[in-house]
Parts: C-alpha cells; sequence; structure tokens
C-alpha cells in the first residue's frame, strides 16, 4: 500500500487561512499519529508568497521525532544558489536526524501568477528554469558527497567548493518533480520533463490526475531510465493530492473550490479539476479515490485539505479514511 504525508498549507498565514502555531502544531499532530510518513510545506516567493519554506522546515523539525519532511515542491529552486542551498539542506539534515526528502521544481511559467516579477528580480529568464533545476540538483548531489567541488556549467561555475558538516544522509534523497498533462503538453516538452525525472530523480512527485494519467506518466518514466542505465521500478512515484471528508459531497466539492481559489489567486477552479485533484465526499467516497491512485502506482500520497477546518479534517482523515488505505 501506498505510504501518506501530510501537506501543511503555509501560504494561507498571510491569507489568512491559517496561522503558524496551527501549522507546527498540525505537523506535530502528524508524527504523533503514526499513519504519516512525511511532512511537507509548500515552496514560492513572489509568484505565491508563503512563509519561507527552510525555515519553516527547520520549525517542523525541532517540533517532530518520526515524519520526514520535505517541500512540496521547491519551486524557488531555480532562483536559489546551489552552494547556498546545499549548505542550508545539509544544516536541516542534521537537525531532523536524516528525516529530510528534497523535492526539487522547476516553478511555474511566467505567465501565471507573479512569477514573472519573481524570475525578473531573481535574475532568471524562463527558458532558464529547467536547466537551473537540472545543474542544480547535480551540484547538491557532488556537494553533499564529496570533499572538494569542480563544477562547469552553463549557469554555475565552483572551484573547490565544499559544504560542511555533511548531512546525515548520503546524500539526502531528491524527488524531482514532474507535471506534463498528456492532454495540454505537446509531445517534446512531455518527453523532456519526464526524461528529467527519469536521469536525475531519487523519486518523482506530480499533481498529475486522473488515475489513468499518472499510470501512463509513471510508465514513460520507468521506460525513459532504462535509457540512462537506471530503472525506477522501485523508486518512490508520489502523488500531491488533496482531501476534503464530509458526507454531502457538494458542500465538500463547494469548499474545495472557494478554498483552492483563495490559495491560488487569481486562478480559477471549475468542477471538473476539483473533482479530479481533490477526494470529495464522504470517508468511503474518499478512499475509493485515493485508492484508484495507488492502483495506479502512486506509492506515495501527500494530501492537504481544501478546508477551513484544518483541525477536523485531520482528525476524520486520521480516524476514518487512512485506516483503511494503510
Amino acid at each position: 500500500m501506498a505510504g501518506f504525508g501530510l501537506t501543511l498549507s503555509n501560504r494561507g498565514v498571510n491569507l489568512g487561512l491559517t496561522t503558524s502555531d496551527e501549522i507546527l502544531d498540525m505537523a506535530e499532530r502528524a508524527d504523533a499519529a503514526g499513519v504519516f510518513e512525511h511532512v511537507w510545506v509548500g515552496d514560492q516567493m513572489m509568484a505565491k508568497p508563503r512563509m519561507e519554506s527552510m525555515t519553516l522546515m527547520a520549525g517542523i523539525a525541532a517540533r517532530t521525532r518520526h515524519v520526514k519532511i520535505g517541500p512540496a515542491c521547491m519551486a524557488s529552486f531555480p532562483c536559489r544558489h546551489p552552494v547556498l542551498l546545499a549548505y542550508q539542506w545539509a544544516s536541516l539534515d542534521i537537525l531532523s536526524n536524516g528525516r529530510t526528502i528534497m523535492g526539487a521544481c522547476m516553478g511555474v511559467p511566467e505567465s501565471q501568477n507573479l512569477a514573472r516579477i519573481e524570475q525578473f528580480n531573481m535574475g532568471i529568464s524562463n527558458r532558464e528554469r529547467g536547466p537551473r533545476l537540472e545543474e542544480g540538483v547535480e551540484i547538491l548531489r557532488q556537494l553533499w558527497t564529496e570533499e572538494s567541488v569542480d563544477y562547469q556549467g552553463g549557469f554555475y561555475t565552483l572551484k573547490e567548493a565544499f559544504v560542511q558538516p555533511k548531512p546525515v544522509q548520503n546524500p539526502p534523497p531528491i524527488w524531482v518533480i514532474g507535471n506534463p498533462g498528456l492532454r495540454r503538453s505537446a509531445p517534446n516538452v512531455i518527453e523532456r520533463n519526464l526524461r528529467r525525472v527519469a536521469r536525475l530523480g531519487d523519486g518523482w512527485m506530480t499533481t498529475a490526475w486522473p488515475p489513468e494519467d499518472f499510470a501512463e506518466l509513471r510508465r514513460r518514466i520507468c521506460e525513459y531510465a532504462n535509457d540512462y542505465d537506471r530503472s525506477f521500478d522501485h523508486l518512490p512515484c508520489a502523488l500531491y493530492y488533496n482531501l476534503n471528508i464530509n458526507e454531502d459531497r457538494e458542500a465538500a466539492i463547494e469548499e474545495s473550490q472557494k478554498y483552492l481559489e483563495n490559495y491560488y489567486t487569481p486562478q480559477r477552479f471549475s468542477r471538473e479539476t476539483v473533482e479530479g485533484w481533490v477526494a470529495c465526499g464522504s470517508p468511503g467516497q474518499c478512499v475509493e479515490q485515493l485508492r484508484s491512485f495507488v492502483d495506479a502506482g502512486a506509492s506515495d500520497i501527500l494530501l492537504r485539505f481544501p478546508s477551513w477546518d484544518q483541525s477536523g479534517q485531520f482528525e476524520r482523515c486520521v480516524n476514518e479514511v487512512l485506516p483503511h488505505l494503510t
């Protein structure tokens, strides 16, 4: 069966949807519940403003003992210099006693939200996002495992660079995010995205739905991995998903839609999107929807609650949904 993670709505702090105290309390409750394997936070700067992820994850590391910790996803990855990020991440891995998972992401296109402003002020162009991600992943792994690193890339040049102290994990795993739309993206874009995951990832994270699309994308990643003398068959393939439990399914859909539109302002969410990306309804209906992704090959499912009742949704998830899936 799949492993489950709790995704905390740290963007909700500046939107009035939650508080910093509630976020840390939820992380602590997830750690104590025994049904969550990991806890995740969002990451973005100006495009989707929120509490800074590295700082928040350090706070979570201090409040937990068992769950793994990571960003879902680190959309600011291309904006962060890999030497500084490797240094910060090594310290986070030490503070958490080796419980980190990096979720490396190229971020959102400049046409979405305020990404254009973020990319301009951070000095990167839209076309650089993917290549910067690739170089960054390579550099992180070298700095985490080697005593001295020389590197010559298109964006970064290192000479005798090093990170001390080293992380507890040797090296910390890096899950590469890939969200190409089978029905909306060009074939070359889909292949380039999935090949990046297949070549660089210790795992894959995606928001892909419906289950048939998730299964097809996973199949292609496993196929492409063979071209790099790798096997992806037993590596994590994680789904970033949402859950709203309510016997009144219409009420669950309505609340999820309003919450997501507040969270991702000014993006609009159709009913079709909400029903596809949120497990809505009674516990039994939610279990059935989540199980369809497990059957499609999801090794891990990261759950966020698109609801103003974060605590109530947490309790129902732990007591009424996850026992039927773990």
